[in-house]
């Protein structure tokens, strides 16, 4: 099964740009790509930061990017969303009892439970939360699995990158939703977005892995403080494959590429 991940379009009304780039053309120049080369995909996710102010031009905007979406798509939260107006935009988003964007997706034998971290009261602004509510529903989901192999998809990273700035808002109850994957070991791979950078590891002997922006992407200067800090580098996304045995992670840049070659010479 394959599974495309798109992240932090953020995007904006259309006379307006983000350090000079225009993230509705960037993220459909993402979409179209990822269309016609994965044509086989089961499913895509966007995983928050669908767009950079909340604002209901912006969804609006979101809709008519996803119109050439042929295949099923879950939609998530990021810190730069407005729960009101996304849920206005697209009304048919799952929702949990609490009235929270989390759901899960079957996956042939996989699952992939998508989360709703977006906190619009943060202190620090920005950074993400994972309520009692969410973390009961989590509880059950995970449960409700039984031993089946299960990606989590979230937002703001549960773990530090060594991005400083980015770190001081990622999850705020991090120890709390790692203390809960350690109970279910079937949990086997973290999706996460926010950060703006292609990032992988482990986090308590789980995988995880970040995405780049289909927009702005943050430098990669270690130890940086501040979460304003963006640059104009390729966008891209991710390919997340899925077998019996083991979640493969690939990602793809959008930036410039010499043609295939076969045996050395041009294809």
């Amino acid at each position: 099964m394959k599974l495309l991940v798109f992240s932090d379009p953020h995007l904006v009304e259309p006379d307006q740009r983000i350090i000079g780039l225009n993230p509705s053309q960037r993220f459909s120049q993402a979409l179209d790509h990822a269309l016609k080369n994965h044509p086989d995909a089961a499913h895509m996710v966007i995983l928050g930061d669908l767009t950079h102010h909340g604002r209901d031009a912006q969804y609006l905007a979101l809709q008519r990017c996803l119109d050439a979406v042929n295949i099923p798509l879950s939609l998530m939260l990021g810190n730069h969303d407005d729960r009101s107006a996304f849920l206005k935009a697209f009304p048919d988003t799952p929702l949990t009892p609490s009235g929270h964007v989390q759901h899960v997706v079957q996956l042939g034998h996989h699952r992939l439970i998508c989360l709703d971290t977006l906190d619009a009261e943060a202190t620090p602004k920005h950074s993400g939360l994972l309520c009692e509510a969410r973390m009961g529903w989590l509880r059950d989901a995970l449960e409700a699995a039984k031993g089946a192999p299960v990606t989590l998809a979230l937002h703001h990273p549960p773990f530090v990158t060594g991005l400083d700035g980015m770190d001081a808002i990622r999850l705020r109850n991090a120890q709390e939703l790692q203390a809960l994957i350690a109970e279910f070991p079937n949990v086997v791979q973290l999706l996460c977005g926010h950060v703006h950078r292609n990032i992988s590891g482990g986090l308590c002997g789980t995988s995880f892995a970040t995405f780049k922006s289909t927009c702005h992407q943050s430098p990669l200067t270690l130890g940086l403080q501040g979460s304003d800090h963006s640059i104009d580098e390729p966008a891209g996304y991710g390919i997340v494959l899925f077998t019996k045995d083991r979640v493969i992670v690939h990602t793809d840049d959008l930036g410039g590429r010499g043609a295939p070659t076969v045996d050395g010479h041009s294809a």
